[in-house]
């Protein structure tokens, strides 16, 4: 079966009070040929080893505290910050503790 993703003028819930990110998994909200919205969601200790996306990104944190490797050096993003990486950038997350995101990549040149 497809995964449904969210149709334009839908509400998407990005999170809700009280959740345990322990029980619940990264997810493709929406998807076009130009754009993709993922609620990712990472324990407290988990890692996503370095790696690149050929478009442009923004991955923003609703609540936990992602530590971020990229250009050479080490950022942590908290609750409200956002963080954007250009297109090729490689880099590395790391979940300081329980964290759930939202990345945006954008897939057109």
């Amino acid at each position: 079966m497809a995964l449904q993703h969210a149709s334009s003028g839908q509400v998407i819930a990005l999170q809700r009070s009280g959740e345990d990110v322990k029980q619940f998994s990264s997810i493709a909200l929406a998807k076009t040929d130009e754009l993709e919205l993922i609620r990712l969601v990472l324990p407290e200790g988990k890692n996503m080893p370095e790696h690149w996306v050929k478009g442009q990104v923004t991955l923003q944190c609703l609540s936990g505290a992602i530590a971020v490797d990229a250009h050479g050096r080490t950022v942590v993003l908290h609750d409200g910050e956002m963080l954007y990486l250009e297109g090729g950038a490689a880099h590395a997350l790391r979940a300081e503790s329980d964290s759930i995101a939202l990345l945006t990549i954008v897939l057109k040149d």
